[in-house]
C-alpha cells in the first residue's frame, strides 16, 4: 500500500510536536505543540516545502491562536471542547491561490441557508423490518471497503482497502452498520482521541437505494450513546459542504455549525470545502 499519510513526533531542547504529514492531500497539520513558535514555524515551513504541501494547518488552543494570526494564518474553524474541554481553533495558510480559492462557497453558503431553515427534530421513520443496526466487527472489513468503494469515487483515506478498514477497527475506531439481507448498505464511524477525549464522526456512507430512511442519523445516534457512555463527550464531523444531506442531518441531531474548511481534502471527484460540526454530548 503506498503511503497516504504519517504521524510524526519531533522534540527538541527548544519545542514539541506532533504533525499529521497527509500526501494524498497535499497538506501538513499540526496536532499539539509547545515551545519556541519561531522554531516550529521555520520547521514547519521546511517540511512543507520539502514535501510540496499546499496547505497548513494548525490545531491550537484558545491561548495560542494569536501568535498565529499575526504570523499570516487565519482562522478557519473552531472545535469546541476539543482538548479536554478547551476550544479548538483552528488556523490554516495556504502555499498557493489555486488551494486557497474555493469555485463553490456561494453555492456552499446557499446549502447552509436551506439546512438553516429545516426544524430542528429528529424524524421517527417506520424502517422496513430488513433493516439491523449493529456495531462492526473486525470480519466486517471486506464488506465495509466494499461499501465505501461504491459510494466514493475518491477519498480522502484508503477506505476501499480492507486491510486499511481492519488497521482502523484494530486501531480502537469505531464502526456502526446497517445490514440490509445481510448486506452493509450503511456505516459511519468515531475516529476517538482518547488523550484529548474527543471524537470525529466520520466514513459516512449509504448506498443511494437506501438513502430515504434516514439511516445515517440513526447511526451517527448509536455512535453518540456509544462515545458518552465511554466518557467522550465533545463530538465533531467535517461534512462535505456540497452535500445538502450530511449538513442537514448533523443540524438536525443538534450539530453546531463552527466553521468551513477551505479546499481540505480529495473527495469524490475534487478538492472539496468541508463544513465543520461540533455537539457536546453531555447535554
Amino acid at each position: 500500500m503506498t503511503l497516504t499519510s504519517e504521524t510524526k513526533k519531533i522534540s527538541t531542547s527548544r519545542y514539541v510536536m506532533q504533525l499529521y504529514l497527509d500526501y494524498f492531500n497535499e497538506r501538513i497539520r499540526v496536532d499539539h505543540y509547545r515551545g519556541n513558535m519561531t522554531m516550529i514555524l521555520q520547521e514547519i515551513e521546511r517540511l512543507s516545502a520539502e514535501n510540496t504541501f499546499q496547505k497548513i494547518i494548525f490545531y491550537t488552543r484558545p491561548e495560542q491562536w494569536m501568535d498565529l494570526l499575526s504570523k499570516g494564518y487565519e482562522l478557519e474553524a473552531v472545535i469546541k471542547g476539543y482538548f479536554n474541554g478547551a476550544d479548538n481553533m483552528i488556523m490554516t495558510k495556504y502555499i498557493d491561490d489555486k488551494r486557497r480559492t474555493s469555485e463553490h462557497w456561494i453555492q456552499e453558503n446557499t446549502i447552509l441557508e436551506k439546512v438553516f431553515q429545516k426544524e430542528r427534530q429528529i424524524n421517527e421513520t417506520d424502517l422496513p423490518a430488513h433493516y439491523h443496526f449493529r456495531k462492526a466487527e473486525i470480519n466486517d472489513a471486506e464488506q465495509l471497503a466494499n461499501l465505501y468503494g461504491k459510494v466514493f469515487e475518491i477519498y480522502p483515506i484508503p477506505m476501499n482497502n480492507k486491510d486499511y478498514v481492519k488497521k482502523m477497527i484494530n486501531a480502537g475506531n469505531l464502526f456502526y452498520v446497517v445490514e440490509s439481507n445481510n448486506l452493509i448498505v450503511s456505516a459511519a464511524s468515531a475516529d476517538v482521541n482518547i488523550d484529548f477525549k474527543n471524537a470525529e464522526l466520520t466514513d459516512c456512507a449509504t448506498l443511494p437505494e437506501h438513502r430515504k430512511y434516514g439511516l445515517m442519523k440513526m447511526l451517527l445516534l448509536f455512535l453518540e450513546t456509544d462515545l458518552r457512555n465511554n466518557g467522550i463527550f465533545c463530538a465533531f464531523s467535517i461534512a462535505r459542504s456540497l452535500s445538502f444531506g450530511m449538513n442537514a442531518a448533523f443540524y438536525q441531531l443538534g450539530y453546531e455549525y463552527n466553521g468551513r474548511l477551505t479546499k481540505n481534502c480529495y473527495i469524490f471527484d475534487k478538492l472539496e470545502d468541508m463544513n465543520v460540526w461540533v455537539k457536546d454530548l453531555s447535554h
